[in-house]
């Protein structure tokens, strides 16, 4: 157990990795305020002209798979010890919906109009932070499953979204747009529908019950979720090789910069299998590093226990600092996204230190719950 938590226990790696994820998030965020390629192509339908500027988008797509899985693992854990201690379904599910409502208003409020140097109230659309929110609602509802059936519900989801990703709508009418772009399609009311990052948040869950209880052994966990994440990896390969079912964008050949290139928003069925099994081989690398570079994985554990703060922050400061005065926006490319990024961290890192104190000492709703 982690020497700086008093109230609660940490996993050390789920911190790191989460702390990676984040890092990677300030990564792709900084490419968007000074990198030029965003004024030439679609978020939606990204179309990259060289292996450094692939590479900078690229990673970064582990972040939303990650950050929902993550979270399931730790709405899992969270259930469970609520359960041990005697407290009622009823409670622990209250407990979980308002902190998922409080996500939904986070984004709505803050995140949303921090884009933008908070210039204007932008409360309209929804986001990641939003879809992590719903999420926890819903997972409120069957956190209590046995593993078996929440692995199911997981991947029946992740199976029928590419299906219901066919539904045809009208996107001038308000309800129909709303309906669709919170669960199902991706547009300029949300990027991230629900369904497919609830799908991979349950069998975030499914893995917590393995990573933090079931699999004693760190070699437990290392050699069974490698194994896992092989399979998927090869389901994937398979999935985008058959260039049918569970693929929305072509690709010219295999290794190709279009073959990794398939739909982030909303997720086609090869992005999630895919980054669902680079989430295992991440947390992996975090159990089997943490044993021989501890003092190097700290660096990955100070924005890691404070992720939320990180997220909501950093863009915070950028939009104010870009966004306002216009000062480099979108001139530079990776060399220039790359510096922007090392400032970023420099900055944040006290700032996240100062947070978690701040935190670990306060029993203030609002605080507790970043």
């Amino acid at each position: 157990m982690n020497n700086l938590n008093a109230k609660k226990q940490r996993f050390l790696f789920i911190d790191q990795f989460r702390g990676l994820i984040v890092i990677l998030m300030l990564v792709d965020h900084t490419s968007y305020y000074f990198n030029a390629i965003w004024k030439q192509i679609d978020p939606l339908d990204p179309l990259f002209d060289s292996w450094g500027q692939f590479v900078l988008r690229y990673l970064p797509y582990l972040c939303a798979p990650g950050f929902l899985m993550i979270f399931g693992t730790m709405t899992w854990w969270s259930f469970q010890r609520r359960k041990e201690k005697g407290e009622a379904l009823r409670s622990t599910r209250w407990y979980l919906v308002k902190r998922g409502l409080f996500l939904v208003l986070l984004q709505v409020t803050w995140v949303n109009s921090s884009w933008g140097g908070f210039r204007e109230f932008q409360p309209w659309h929804l986001g990641i932070i939003a879809c992590i929110g719903i999420s926890m609602i819903l997972l409120s509802l069957i956190i209590h499953w046995n593993w078996r059936f929440l692995l199911l519900t997981g991947i029946v989801l992740l199976l029928a979204h590419p299906l219901l990703y066919q539904i045809s709508y009208d996107q001038e009418n308000v309800w129909q747009r709303v309906i669709m772009q919170t669960f199902i399609d991706a547009g300029s009311f949300n990027k991230y529908p629900v369904l497919p990052w609830f799908g991979l948040a349950i069998l975030g869950a499914v893995m917590g019950r393995f990573w933090l209880e079931a699999w004693q052994s760190d070699h437990k966990k290392i050699i069974n979720s490698l194994l896992i994440a092989l399979l998927a990896i090869m389901l994937a390969v398979a999935l985008r090789l058959g260039r049918g079912y569970g693929n929305i964008f072509p690709f010219s050949s295999f290794g190709s910069l279009s073959f990794f290139t398939d739909q982030k928003y909303p997720p086609s069925l090869f992005m999630n299998l895919w980054f669902f099994a680079f989430v295992l081989i991440g947390v992996s690398g975090f159990i089997a590093l943490g044993k021989y570079l501890p003092w190097f994985m700290e660096i990955f554990s100070i924005p890691g226990r404070v992720p939320l703060f990180f997220y909501g922050v950093h863009i915070a400061l950028m939009g104010i600092l870009v966004k306002r005065t216009g000062w480099f926006y979108r001139e530079g490319a990776v060399t220039e996204s790359l510096i922007g990024f090392a400032i970023m961290m420099l900055v944040m890192y006290p700032l996240c230190i100062w947070f978690y104190r701040v935190k670990m000492k306060s029993n203030n709703f609002i605080i507790r719950m970043i």
